[in-house]
Formats: structure tokens, sequence, C-alpha cells
């Protein structure tokens, strides 16, 4: 069966307890790895404040992860995300080749700079 790489980022409640966050992430990572995933990255960028409230909360428990998944996963994935009222809100991206070798440089450090930085007149560039 073909698969896709996929980025998501999930936001889980961080009213919770600390358990009741890691129990939820740690559910939704089992599902994933249960339906043929190949997880590649799972990064957990704690509770951060959020651009908007959502639901009276300021600020959610943020986990990014990239994995490899059949493309109907996906669609079970969320459906089950939906229904879990742990979870704020979350996002999933499917990766092209062209978005895939990207992340590969950044990983490496590696990225080109697209735009390099201009001098403005009167000011000198740092190093």
């Amino acid at each position: 069966m073909k698969t896709n790489f996929y980025e998501h980022t999930l936001i889980v409640n961080a009213v919770l307890e600390e358990e009741d966050v890691k129990a939820t992430v740690q559910k939704h990572l089992d599902f994933l790895k249960a339906n043929g995933a190949e997880m590649d990255e799972v990064s957990e960028w704690g509770i951060q404040r959020l651009a908007y409230d959502i639901d009276g909360k300021r600020s959610g428990y943020y986990v990014n992860m990239y994995f490899d998944a059949p493309s109907d996963l996906i669609v079970k994935f969320e459906r089950q995300l939906q229904i879990d009222d742990n979870v704020m809100r979350y996002l999933t991206i499917k990766y092209d080749n062209k978005m895939k070798r990207h992340l590969e440089l950044q990983r490496k450090n590696q990225v080109p700079e697209v735009f390099p930085e201009i001098p403005v007149e009167g000011e000198e560039l740092e190093d």
C-alpha cells in the first residue's frame, strides 16, 4: 500500500493534569502506529500561548510529529481527534517531494539563503 509523508500538529488542552496530557498524546501516537504509520519524529513543544482564545482557554500543549502513513489512515485519525474532548485543534499537512527535501536540509542546517541580507544605506551588516 502506498504511503505518504505527513506533518501533524496537535494542541491538547493545557488545563489537564500533566499525566492526562501525556496519556492523550500517547493514545494518538499508539493509534497511528497500530494502523501502519511509521513515526519519523515527535516533538513536544509544551505549553504555548494561543494566538486567540479557544473555548475561553489562552494556552495549549503543542505536539508536532512527522510520519509516513497510508492516505486512508488520515481520515480515521482526524475522526478520532474530533471526538477527543482533550484535543483543542489539529492540523495535518501532506508533504510533497519538494517539502521533504526542504525538511531534510533544515535538519542538516543546510537551507540555502534565498534572500541575502542587503545593507540599508548608512548601516553595516553584522557578521
